[in-house]
């Protein structure tokens, strides 16, 4: 049932005056009476178009400094109006009210205006009264009305105008409805939460405009959406899109790199490092990293926090991986990278990311704060008769930034800046440890003067005795436990040193 509604009368109120001009000429070669305020009455009578200020329908001005120019009962009478309603129509006639047929109005720019460090004053001028109560009571009346509440609809809203002579159908006019909607609510939750600041309400409020449909989520029976701008802050140089599990990864490797200053490049699988290394040149940093594990480096995320020059191209091209990210490519290596058909090389451009992170969970949503601190050398407190040397605190540093991003429970072995082994999301953090060994040896690591960290303490002393069996000199962990001197004791007796930083960074 198409329940065709021909456009007589149309206000037209926006913000933005992009691409409106032909909007404009067609309803007027349609003979479309246009009602209109300020600004966008000044544009409509400069294309030489007939139109009526609104203060003319309502019999009053502006108001207010023009927080007040529609909110008015010919105005929204208008749009509200039933027009299967007997008595609607009534009323219309009595108070003599045009039924409004179309409303195309936008809104201030609000989320604009935060983001450029107005001032509060300015910024609450920007909440929009008349446009949000024009769009939601043309949108409720979308069985009589169509509402226009973007820019980016102007060009749906002009093929239909020529298309179907001023007349709309049901389906149209739901959907431009549900845009609206979308419009309206998103406005709302940006407001509030520039409101829900300093001392916020415990809601939980989203609203992201841009998406994108992936192949598939974690698995291809499951559907997959992406919420966000990705085109802000990547710009793709070459291969396929990116998939669920994709960005799973390249979230885990912007976070890890993020943790470093001096050239690192580190890879992962799965969420965890299985390589990373920090040296004084980028290419250098790509080979002990590979190092580190290359049987799981392939298929997986490299990052490097530095320009990829065509050397480091060359190396890097010689492993299969999904994804290539740096901040920058010379020209060489981008020719050297796009050699390879479906490998996605991606420039990380410089973007604030979000400090709150959150997911589904049972029948309600699950929110925290960002981990954003890691305890350097100044926050490790030695609690051994031997102290770590420079070299070994320094190693311990690097070693507590990988264990950050590792899955629980997690044992990282480190040396001269060099991830060499670690054990990853265990049940027991001694199955780590071993594992850790394991790989180590299996890749021909010394250990022998490693430095060993874990996210979670030590009730007993069987970390202890197992890392001074495999050589390491040096142990970080958080501290805590009733039973930590029994692997201080442990430590004393094998002359290792042992920090602890009272801070744990467990990752689930």
């Amino acid at each position: 049932m198409s329940q065709s509604v021909q456009i007589k009368n149309a206000l037209i109120s926006v913000y933005y005056k992009d691409n409106l001009e032909p909007i404009i000429l067609e309803l007027n070669r349609l003979g479309v009476e246009i009602y209109s305020t300020g600004g966008t009455e000044t544009f409509i009578r400069n294309l030489g178009v007939n139109v009526v200020p609104v203060e003319d329908l309502t019999s009053y001005p502006s108001i207010l400094g023009g927080r007040v120019k529609t909110l008015h009962p010919k105005v929204f009478g208008g749009i509200l109006a039933r027009r299967s309603f007997d008595g609607d129509g009534q009323q219309l006639a009595q108070y003599e009210i045009p039924e409004i047929d179309l409303v195309i109005v936008d809104l201030y720019p609000f989320e604009e205006t935060v983001k450029s460090g107005a001032a509060e004053e300015d910024v609450i001028e920007k909440i929009d009264i008349g446009g949000i109560s024009l769009i939601r009571a043309a949108a409720k009346n979308f069985k009589d009305v169509v509402i226009v509440a973007s820019k980016n609809d102007y060009g749906t809203l002009e093929e239909i105008l020529k298309t179907q002579g001023g007349a709309t159908k049901l389906d149209q006019r739901r959907s431009f409805a549900q845009k609206a909607f979308n419009i309206s609510s998103h406005y709302d939750s940006a407001i509030f939460q520039y409101f829900n600041q300093e001392e916020p309400l415990p809601v939980f409020k989203q609203s992201i405009q841009n998406s994108q449909v992936l192949r598939y989520g974690e698995n291809p029976h499951q559907g997959g959406v992406f919420y966000g701008n990705l085109d802000a802050m990547f710009t793709k140089l070459h291969g396929k899109e990116l998939s669920y599990n994709n960005l799973v990864d390249v979230d885990a490797a912007v976070a890890l790199i993020d943790e470093f200053t001096e050239p690192t490049v580190a890879i992962l699988k799965h969420t965890n490092a299985c390589g990373i290394a920090s040296r004084s040149f980028i290419k250098e940093a790509w080979v002990d990293a590979l190092a580190c594990d290359p049987v799981s480096a392939f298929g997986g995320v490299i990052i490097a926090n530095d320009e990829i020059d065509a050397e480091t191209a060359t190396e890097i091209s010689k492993i299969f991986y999904e994804v290539l990210i740096a901040p920058a490519y010379t020209d060489e290596a981008v020719q050297i990278l796009q050699s390879k058909k479906n490998r996605i090389i991606l420039v990380r451009q410089p973007v604030a990311l979000p400090t709150k992170q959150f997911k589904t969970l049972l029948n309600g949503v699950i929110e925290q704060d960002k981990d954003a601190v890691i305890e350097g050398p100044t926050q490790m407190t030695p609690v051994t008769n031997r102290k770590p040397t420079e070299h070994e605190l320094h190693d311990l540093f690097f070693a507590n930034k990988v264990v950050k991003h590792t899955k629980s429970n997690t044992i990282v072995f480190a040396k001269n800046g060099q991830l060499m082994a670690s054990g990853v999301g265990q049940t027991s953090r001694v199955d780590s440890l071993r594992q850790a060994v394991i790989k180590a040896h299996s890749f021909g690591f010394d250990l022998n003067g490693a430095v060993m960290a874990s996210d979670a303490f030590f009730p007993f002393p069987d970390c202890a005795e197992l890392a001074a069996e495999a050589g390491i000199t040096a142990i970080l962990q958080p501290g805590g436990s009733i039973n930590d001197k029994l692997s201080v004791e442990v430590c004393n007796e094998k002359n290792i040193s042992m920090v602890t930083t009272g801070v744990r960074h467990f990752k689930h």
